[in-house]
């Protein structure tokens, strides 16, 4: 299965574009901290779904695509603390939110796909 093609890894890459331009006007001194994080666990879905995808079992595919999930929950996390931090406002959290439920729900499809093979 070509992972380019995957529904899942698309709404993954945007999800990542979302976190790179949402933390562009954070403070400067999370660039090595919060701004640093949330963009490594933006990172991780698509490349852990493309990594998943390489594999040679389904086993080694699904630990791959737990690895994404972790990170979309990471990630969710990590917006809400920037939530607290008021480095984003509630409207900006809904909308960041409603990507990282479509990757969820997409994921976890993919996810039961693989376990049924």
């Amino acid at each position: 299965m070509e992972y380019k093609n995957l529904d899942v890894w698309i709404e993954a890459r945007k999800l990542t574009k979302i976190v790179y331009d949402s933390t562009k006007n954070y403070p400067k001194e999370e660039i090595f901290g919060l701004t640093n994080q949330m963009r490594r666990s933006a990172v991780s879905v698509p490349s852990n779904i493309a990594e998943g995808c390489g594999r040679n079992t389904s086993k080694e595919t699904i630990h791959f695509l737990f690895i994404a999930r972790g990170s979309l929950f990471e990630l969710e996390t990590q917006f809400y603390l920037s939530l607290d931090l008021e480095y984003i406002n509630d409207e900006k959290l809904t909308s960041i939110s409603n990507q990282i439920t479509i990757c969820k729900k997409l994921l976890n499809g993919f996810i039961n796909y693989y376990k049924t093979k």
